[in-house]
């Protein structure tokens, strides 16, 4: 089992820059990606921006250029960079792992960040 903690949400103004950070713990040597994903007040959840155990992202098209996601040093923790935040970034921010067992594959969620950013 993987358990994940987001941090590093808050409020910030337009054009600011925030990074959030997912930490992983458990049985971590399986994951095959760690994806992050954002849910805005009345809309359905989306698809942020991906990372793979090699290394290798792939990002939205609305934060593409905008966005960053990074692995660090200990290989437990995935971040999100996010520049010049726009007032429709505003959502809650999710990390989810991807863990291939022998029955296949089993997603893990956090529990979710806040990002503000106002009008």
């Amino acid at each position: 089992q993987v358990q994940l903690v987001e941090s590093g949400g808050g409020l910030v103004q337009p054009g600011g820059s925030l990074r959030l950070s997912c930490a992983a713990s458990g049985s971590i040597s399986n994951i095959a990606t760690m994806a992050w994903y954002r849910q805005a007040p009345g809309k359905q959840r989306e698809f942020v921006g991906v990372i793979t155990s090699g290394g290798g992202t792939n990002y939205a098209e609305p934060v593409k250029g905008r966005f960053t996601i990074s692995r660090g040093n200990a290989k437990n923790t995935v971040y999100l960079q996010m520049d010049r935040l726009k007032p429709e970034d505003t959502a809650v921010y999710y990390c989810k792992s991807l863990e291939r067992t022998r029955s296949g594959y089993i997603d893990y969620w956090g529990q979710g960040t806040q990002v503000t950013v106002p009008s």
